[in-house]
């Protein structure tokens, strides 16, 4: 398939109050063309909600139901079982909606994982995607559980010192029927993926990286040029898995195989401002080492995780 190629519907119209450049509008355009227009979304605060416009005239053109922080687990589970009821009395007109959560880092790694990782153990039919800005970007830029190390924020002003949990790879250990990670730079492995997470029943996890150029600094035209950069050094990756089975996907197999030799770190990170410190340092050199043994030691647990 080629991007010319993709349906022409559009779910996302104009009416968005989101940044230029952001991210978050970019990922949902693609998913819902491959979703279609039979879905129900559930967005806990976040980017989403505050872009989405106002009743009745927001951006999205899909129900979109606002929710507590804490509450997509339960809020999506509880949603499929009321469909399931009303499908198994014929009372759904079109079919079984598909349901899925757009909900950020803030939600996914840190305020809702509990109740996320509840749904996965249940099964629950629904798809989860997390989109990864790597900060509570809404509420001002406050470091989350997927802040990278050394990044600046509001709440690490010196720069983070731990490292970023690995969701989706504790999502895979729950065993659920689909878990991947995408990138917008790689819409057509975004696309792919959501699709094939469509026609998948149970719980699903998808987890795209979205370089938020307010919160990380750099700019607004350079949203995708970050996205295929930060693949292409190795420091987000690329992959799927069915029912704990990994497979790493493109650019990241291409790495893991020796096909291709990761790009310079330091051209993906010093043009973020977030990372300004770690340049200034007189120790720039051992922060960077830091970072690229830290790439490659991922590269190789991930890989190596693929062949369990």
């Amino acid at each position: 398939m080629k991007i010319k190629e993709l349906p022409s519907t559009e779910y996302i119209i104009p009416g968005t109050g989101a940044c230029a450049g952001c991210p978050s509008t970019l990922g949902l355009r693609i998913i819902g063309k491959a979703l279609g227009n039979n879905s129900i979304s559930f967005l806990t605060p976040s980017c989403a909600v505050a872009s989405m416009g106002v009743t009745p005239q927001t951006c999205y053109t899909f129900p979109a139901l606002n929710i507590c922080f804490a509450s997509a687990g339960a809020s999506a589970g509880g949603a499929t079982m009321a469909l399931d009821a009303l499908y198994r009395k014929g009372k759904l007109k079109g079919g079984k909606p598909v349901v899925f959560n757009w909900v950020g880092d803030g939600g996914t790694y840190d305020i809702g994982l509990q109740g996320l990782s509840a749904s996965a153990e249940r099964n629950d039919d629904y798809i989860h995607f997390c989109y990864n800005n790597e900060a509570y970007s809404n509420t001002g830029n406050q470091r989350s559980g997927a802040t990278p190390q050394y990044a600046l924020t509001t709440t690490s002003p010196l720069g983070k010192e731990m490292g970023q949990k690995n969701v989706p790879l504790i999502m895979l250990e729950h065993r659920p029927p689909y878990v991947a990670t995408a990138s917008l730079a790689y819409p057509l492995d975004l696309y792919r993926k959501v699709e094939k997470a469509k026609k998948i029943t149970g719980f699903r996890y998808i987890e795209i990286h979205m370089p938020c150029c307010t919160s990380w600094r750099f700019p607004p035209a350079d949203t995708i040029k970050m996205s295929k950069m930060a693949v292409q050094t190795g420091s987000w990756l690329l992959w799927e898995g069915e029912y704990g089975k990994l497979t790493l996907n493109g650019v990241t197999a291409s790495l893991a195989a020796g096909k291709r030799e990761p790009k310079p770190v330091e051209d993906y990170l010093e043009p973020q401002g977030r990372f300004s410190t770690v340049f200034k340092s007189p120790e720039k050199e051992k922060f960077l080492a830091r970072i690229r043994d830290h790439i490659t030691r991922e590269l190789k647990f991930m890989a190596g995780r693929g062949q369990l």
